[in-house]
């Protein structure tokens, strides 16, 4: 249990003083290009989705028929 609580101690040690934080207006704005991003990623996936389930009910019911 010492070797878990000296790493937490450790780790936090390191995120206060050796990692260099970006300033709030730069996360804010790195916030919404990831947010625009995803929303991008998303619509695209649903759109590949979208093609594929008409193309193959399409190939499906042309074998049927």
């Amino acid at each position: 249990m010492t070797k878990v609580t000296n790493y937490l101690s450790e780790a936090f040690e390191e995120l206060k003083s050796n990692v260099t934080w970006p300033e709030w207006a730069e996360v804010q704005k790195l916030t919404i290009v990831v947010a625009v991003f995803s929303i991008l990623f998303a619509l695209a996936t649903w759109g590949v989705d979208e093609f594929f389930a008409k193309a193959l009910a399409g190939f499906f019911n042309w074998l049927k028929g």
